[in-house]
């Protein structure tokens, strides 16, 4: 394998690692914002029921 070889399939390790890590960010920030709306929905839910 020649080295220009093996960069281009660094760069395209490097290229799947930063998918992988975005994806993995924005699935975080989805559950925080569901986590946060649910416990907004159950105070509201006790507030009405008290």
């Amino acid at each position: 394998m020649t080295q220009m070889d093996q960069q281009k399939q660094d760069n395209n390790k490097k290229c799947k690692d930063e998918k992988k890590k975005q994806r993995q960010e924005r699935l975080a920030q989805q559950l925080r914002a569901n986590l946060k709306r649910r416990k907004e929905q159950n105070r509201k839910r006790f507030q009405d029921n008290s």
